[in-house]
């Protein structure tokens, strides 16, 4: 509808003409149960808004997405809702300079995650409810202002069905059959929360004394879905979380503001998660139904804290519109890690943010739509499209080089400061910098036009030239900023950044270790920057810069040093780093560094994908981080499907497959080593013998010792067999009946989906692209079955049809829908000219699309481009 889209010239021009009271939002959500999905189903919402007008006789809008809408009063004066509501906007004219709204509405269950969802529970027919907002969907729930600078308090109360729980941001008690909630802070619309159903709920308690001798006791509680209550650890998501709050409370210095802190697992959920306070939101499949490595549980642990470190940036104080997202974000993912290693057993932490979060980031800002973290962000379409990579792991990334650059201390000290100062209020990027620049001493201006306010990755290679007697004679850091290849010229000022770096030497030791020998911190500013440290040192076999991994750049390496790992990867080794961010505490931060920059070089096109699959073959099984060791496997996955030449892909596919089987045979019984090779195995398995073992560990005709084939695994093992022709529809059916809940459900769409049949694509096809009947975790799961490395053929009459149909998805669909298709559906696998071309003579003729359509066709453009030349850098390998 053309007013869903709200623009920020609109939100800026109604943020100087109102400031909001306070909310009273009652929801009636008994018309949740009933069996069926016929029709749209709704709920009552009656919505009462008081604000004030600084120009009395002026006209505004509210937002509110609903079938319908019953009654509107402004001031005590009915509005005829056909006149004033257009389904996205109600229009309010003659405001006085304080108003009243009240609004009853009815608003309609989401399958899509978006709004509130509905979802019935396949294995008891059980009904629960969560909301979901971000960026601007609480107004599919509740007639609001939707923008992040209108805060107000909210006061809850709902109606639910006999026997239910219902939870919000406050604290809540039943009430004559109403549940009642306690006042909120004032807070944005897209973080506030309601949670309801017969959710299974544990509960504990943090209690904190602070040195002034004042208390703190915060009610904790977590919740599932009881079809998930003999899986939930709940003493570990509670132990995480005080550890978290403990942390942020010696840190931040300003106690935890929101009350209780509720923690809600649940089903179909289209994020990671979402920082509501009091209520945060999470994936239910942080919850693990079977054996899992430690990566897994150190995952949840850091989103539990990235969504804690959002109470304060974020919460507290947000940012004044979406330009400034990353003032929540980058922080978030920062101190997700910094309190993760500071406060958790999770002390590796450093080494997953270097290896995989850096990845993501890296990725994102070379596509033709990378933007600055401060980014221009014109409406709600693109703010949404705007939970990238950059805002996220390149944010995070500058933050930890600002940390380095302004010293630990300083940032802190900073970030208190901003908390005091602008506590329930809303900010831009300049109330922070000058926060900063008090603590820090330090200029920030210039560190945030080339770190916050341009695009792009630089590149530092190292330079060394040596004496008669093999000692460095001058090491110089180069540094680059990367021309992406869809750029047809350089640019004519290419942003060179202060980049704060260690740079380390390594030799062999004569017990065959790769060692680090010598370090020196120095400030490369500029295309060279010698540092004059580590003059007249031996010749190292690696010179690895941005040792540590200190600031945010992609690394180069001399041939010296490229061949050193080549032959001795598997043996490099970290000192106990003395930097106080770089901290490994014995895992190989050193390693995971090299393999990133390995990695990079092959999607650059500069190393040929057959030498990186080399690589991981040979030293892969030496790998002692368990996430650095699953990422290694999503990359070589990659690199054998995408950017390897054609006419090698078997060849490299079969030694892929060979090779994760032999480590699978060699790991320990029973070790998270020996589960992380028994998936990624059957991920490559194509070979008869492969599929035939596969099909041996499920029915029990063979056996690895210590592998526990549970039946997250088996949905692991039966995709490859269904997607070549091994598992059927019938022997899906019976795998279902052994796992008659939502999440062998998922499994089992994703596996039909792959199935080898030009039916099944077609079916797939349709439930997706035609129909708006699948759920999000539906949607999801068939897309991540449709498109198979081994089905290359099924697949090519799909292509005409998805530059056919994106269009008419994008504007039908909801935008989270929307991503899900457009990027899923892509046809990626098509890896040819041709494939380019098409896709190119879609943007050429579809100038006028929606922006942020655009933007995700440019994007996966732009990875099939890349894809290409790495092919034809492979080929001639």
């Amino acid at each position: 509808m053309p007013g869903e889209n709200l623009s920020r010239d609109e939100a800026r021009e109604r943020a100087a003409l109102l400031s909001v009271d306070g909310y009273d939002v009652a929801l009636d959500l008994r018309s949740a149960l009933g069996g069926g999905e016929t029709g749209t189903r709704t709920f009552r919402s009656v919505t009462t808004i008081r604000f004030r007008c600084t120009d009395p006789g002026a006209a505004t809008f509210a937002d509110l997405i609903a079938p319908s809408v019953t009654a509107v009063s402004l001031n005590g004066a009915d509005l005829d809702p056909s006149e004033v509501f257009d389904g996205a906007r109600i229009r309010l004219e003659d405001l006085a300079a304080e108003n009243e709204l009240v609004v009853d509405a009815q608003c309609a269950y989401s399958r899509t995650g978006e709004g509130m969802h509905r979802f019935v529970d396949p294995e008891d027919g059980e009904v629960y409810l969560y909301t979901q907002y971000e960026p601007a969907d609480a107004r599919r729930v509740f007639a609001n202002f939707e923008q992040p600078d209108l805060k107000a308090p909210y006061r809850f109360s709902v109606q639910a069905p006999e026997g239910w729980t219902v939870w919000s941001n406050g604290a809540g008690e039943l009430v004559d059959g109403v549940w009642k909630f306690a006042e909120t802070k004032p807070i944005s619309t897209y973080i506030t929360a309601v949670a309801a159903g017969p959710y299974h709920y544990v509960t504990d308690t943090y209690e904190r004394t602070f040195a002034d001798g004042s208390t703190l006791t915060v009610p904790l509680g977590a919740m599932c879905r009881k079809g998930l209550a003999p899986y939930f650890d709940a003493d570990d998501v509670f132990l995480v979380t005080k550890q978290g709050l403990d942390f942020f409370h010696d840190h931040f210095d300003y106690p935890y503001p929101f009350g209780k802190y509720d923690q809600a697992f649940v089903p179909e959920y289209n994020l990671g998660a979402m920082e509501n306070p009091g209520l945060v939101t999470f994936r239910e499949e942080f919850i693990f139904r079977g054996k899992v490595t430690q990566a897994s549980y150190e995952r949840r642990a850091n989103v539990i804290l990235h969504e804690m470190a959002h109470m304060w940036f974020g919460d507290l104080v947000t940012m004044q519109w979406w330009d400034d997202l990353w003032l929540k974000e980058s922080f978030a993912d920062f101190m997700g890690s910094f309190s993760m290693v500071g406060a958790t057993r999770f002390t590796d932490g450093w080494i997953t943010f270097a290896n995989n979060r850096k990845s993501w980031a890296y990725r994102a800002d070379q596509l033709p739509s990378t933007h600055p973290i401060t980014a221009d962000i014109h409406d709600l379409e693109a703010a949404k499209l705007n939970f990238d990579g950059i805002t996220y792991a390149k944010g995070a990334a500058v933050l930890k080089q600002l940390v380095a650059y302004v010293g630990q201390e300083a940032f802190l000290e900073g970030a208190r400061r901003y908390f005091k100062r602008h506590a329930y209020g809303n900010t831009e990027l300049g109330d922070l910098l000058s926060a900063l620049e008090e603590t820090s001493g330090r200029d920030m201006g210039e560190w945030a036009r080339s770190w916050l306010q341009t695009a792009g990755v630089n590149t530092l290679t190292p330079l060394a030239t040596y004496d008669a007697e093999g000692r460095i004679t001058e090491l110089a850091v180069l540094q680059e900023a990367a021309t992406a290849p869809h750029q047809p010229t350089p640019s004519a000022d290419p942003e060179l950044r202060p980049h704060r770096v260690a740079v380390g030497l390594y030799r062999l030791s004569p017990e065959g270790e790769l060692v680090r020998y010598a370090r020196a911190e120095t400030d490369v500013d500029g295309p060279r920057t010698v540092v004059a440290e580590l003059a007249g040192e031996e010749r190292p076999a690696l010179i690895l810069v941005n040792d540590d991994d200190l600031t945010y750049c992609k690394i180069r390496f001399d041939e010296g040093s490229l061949d050193t790992l080549r032959g001795h990867l598997g043996e490099l080794t970290d000192p106990s780093p003395s930097s106080q961010q770089g901290s490994s505490r014995g895992y190989p931060m050193a390693r995971a560094l090299c393999w990133s920059a390995l990695w990079n070089m092959t999607r650059d096109a500069l190393m040929p994908a057959r030498d990186f699959i080399g690589l991981v073959l040979r030293f892969a099984g030496q790998e002692s981080d368990i996430g650095v060791l699953q990422m290694l496997h999503t990359w070589a996955r990659s690199a054998v499907t995408h950017y390897a030449a054609p006419d090698w892909r078997e060849e490299g596919g079969r030694l892929v497959a060979e090779g994760a089987l032999s480590e699978l045979r060699l790991a320990d019984p029973g070790s998270q080593h020996q589960l992380t090779w028994a998936r990624f195995f059957a991920s490559v398995a194509v070979a008869d013998a492969d599929l035939q073992l596969l099909q041996g560990l499920l029915d029990g005709t063979a056996k690895i010792d210590g592998l526990d084939v549970d039946q997250e695994l088996r949905w692991t093992f039966l995709e490859p067999l269904a997607a070549h022709g091994r598992a059927d529809e019938t022997v899906l059916a019976a795998e279902l009946r052994r796992d008659d809940t939502a999440s062998g459900k998922r499994h089992q769409v994703r596996c039909l989906a792959a199935r080898p049949s030009a039916a099944v694509k077609a079916q797939a096809w349709a439930q997706v692209a035609e129909s708006d009947a699948l759920s999000n975790a539906l949607v999801e799961a068939t897309i991540a079955g449709f498109a198979q490395p081994s089905q290359r053929e099924l697949l090519a009459p799909y292509a005409p049809k998805y530059f056919a149909a994106i269009e008419r998805v994008w504007r039908e669909r909801s935008i989270q829908i929307g991503m899900h298709v457009v990027r899923g559906l892509f046809p990626a696998l098509l890896d040819s000219p041709s494939t380019l071309a098409d896709t190119d003579a879609w943007l050429a003729s579809h100038a006028d699309a929606a922006p942020a359509l655009r933007r995700l066709v440019l994007e996966a453009r732009d990875d099939l481009a890349r894809v290409l030349r790495g092919q034809a850098c492979d080929a001639g390998a």
